[in-house]
């Protein structure tokens, strides 16, 4: 199993030092929300120049705002910004997002997104698309993408219902979670994902999983802090399903808490269940002070 980290920054200057210091502790690969704040494609290319060997990868940019013509030409010139190193991680986002802050329909998630990927994934795999559904109408034959220099970027799906699991195992190269407990990966996540990829004749599907994780001893405040950061996570209907799925009653619940060794055991679990990615939220991974202990732990599986 993989072990990346979560990566951030208030401001651009902050997130490459963030990125450099990822890249110095040897981990594998490095996942950049886009929710808030810095667009996570434009701080990617950025942050690629700079540091020049880690895996960097969106976790997720949401479709519903940006056209899959011109995703797919964002994600192409961030890839070749960063030497190929690039993943595009997609997602619906949610409808509280989608709906009340930008005033966008969520209609139809599943028909949206099986849309969206037959006009990105072409778009991005020879720059030509001819597609004709009730959503998009996308024709290239006038003016295809460019290839820039470079190969396409992998693509993937953050999933969790078994549609969109579906999509993501037949059309890309695999699912990004978050908030989801390595016994719903186990049971639900990997087999719905792995039959969908080896019936479209895919290759074994990638796994990210997205956890909060801290080395502490003092577990029952690290669980109230986790409870009041993260509770919008475990309000949101995706999440919340997985939630429930765990029999987890929020993300506290699921969050990796304790001493090393309860630490370590808890990420070896999510290997067990067939996590290919692991993807540490860790405490202070935002502002670029992660704590030396739980460092160390996620540094002894590299």
């Amino acid at each position: 199993m993989r072990i990346g980290i979560g990566v951030g920054g208030a401001t651009i200057d902050e997130f490459v030092t963030n990125l450099r210091t990822a890249e110095a502790a040897g981990f594998h690969t490095a996942w950049v929300a886009n929710i808030f704040g810095l667009d996570a494609m434009t701080a990617i290319a950025v942050g690629g120049r700079e540091v020049p060997r880690i895996e960097l990868g969106t976790g997720v940019v949401p479709t519903y705002p940006r056209h899959p013509y011109y995703m797919a030409q964002q994600a192409m010139t961030t890839q070749a910004a960063t030497g190929g190193r690039f993943v595009l991680g997609i997602g619906l986002s949610h409808q509280v997002v989608i709906e009340t802050i930008l005033g966008l329909s969520f209609d139809k998630p599943a028909k949206h997104m099986r849309e969206y990927l037959s006009v990105l994934m072409p778009a991005l795999e020879t720059g030509q698309v001819k597609f004709e559904g009730d959503l998009y109408r996308v024709d290239t034959t006038f003016a295809g993408l460019e290839r820039m220099g470079t190969t396409p970027p992998s693509v993937m799906l953050a999933a969790l219902a078994p549609v969109m699991l579906k999509l993501a195992g037949s059309m890309t190269d695999g699912t990004i979670t978050w908030m989801t407990g390595h016994q719903t990966i186990e049971s639900h996540i990997a087999p719905t994902l792995g039959k969908a990829a080896a019936d479209a004749g895919r290759p074994t599907p990638r796994i990210v999983a997205g956890v909060p994780v801290a080395v502490t001893d003092d577990v029952d405040a690290a669980r109230e802090q986790i409870a009041q950061t993260l509770t919008v996570y475990g309000q949101l209907p995706s999440y919340r399903a997985m939630l429930d799925k765990e029999g987890a009653a929020g993300p506290a619940d699921v969050a990796i808490l304790g001493d090393e060794e309860t630490v370590r055991a808890g990420i070896q679990r999510y290997a067990d269940a067939g996590v290919t990615d692991f993807n540490a939220a860790v405490g202070g991974s935002i502002t670029g002070q992660p704590d030396t202990r739980t460092l160390d732990v996620l540094k002894s599986f590299l």
